[in-house]
């Protein structure tokens, strides 16, 4: 199993939103731009907009375990940020298991199966 590298630093925030690729739908919006490593780097943003500290703290652990559980299907070497809108307070663990897979694969995120 992989390990991902928490992004951390606000410049490489930046750096995503500014010169990454985006997607978006009512719940997620991620950005991808290439780090140069072998290894991914993943960063949340969860405004206070989403809601008060508990909310938003479980709606970024239900993000970090979609992406711990997919974690083998992503590409390596990217920066990978995901901005949670306030609609994904209110959504459950599948609808975001849906929205953040559908915007991965709109980006190119995630590997292609083995097509012969």
């Amino acid at each position: 199993m992989k390990k991902t590298v928490s992004l951390k630093e606000n410049h490489l925030f930046r750096r995503a939103y500014n010169r990454g690729k985006s997607a978006a739908d009512s719940r997620l919006v991620l950005y991808v731009r290439g780090n140069g490593q072998k290894g991914n780097r993943l960063g949340f943003t969860v405004s206070t907009k989403v809601g008060c500290a508990v909310v938003r703290n479980r709606v970024r652990r239900r993000l970090r375990e979609i992406y711990r559980l997919h974690e083998g299907q992503v590409l390596g070497g990217r920066d990978v940020v995901v901005v949670a809108r306030s609609r994904a307070a209110s959504s459950g663990y599948h609808q975001l298991e849906k929205s953040f897979l559908r915007l991965a694969d709109k980006l190119e995120l995630l590997k292609k199966e083995g097509k012969a």
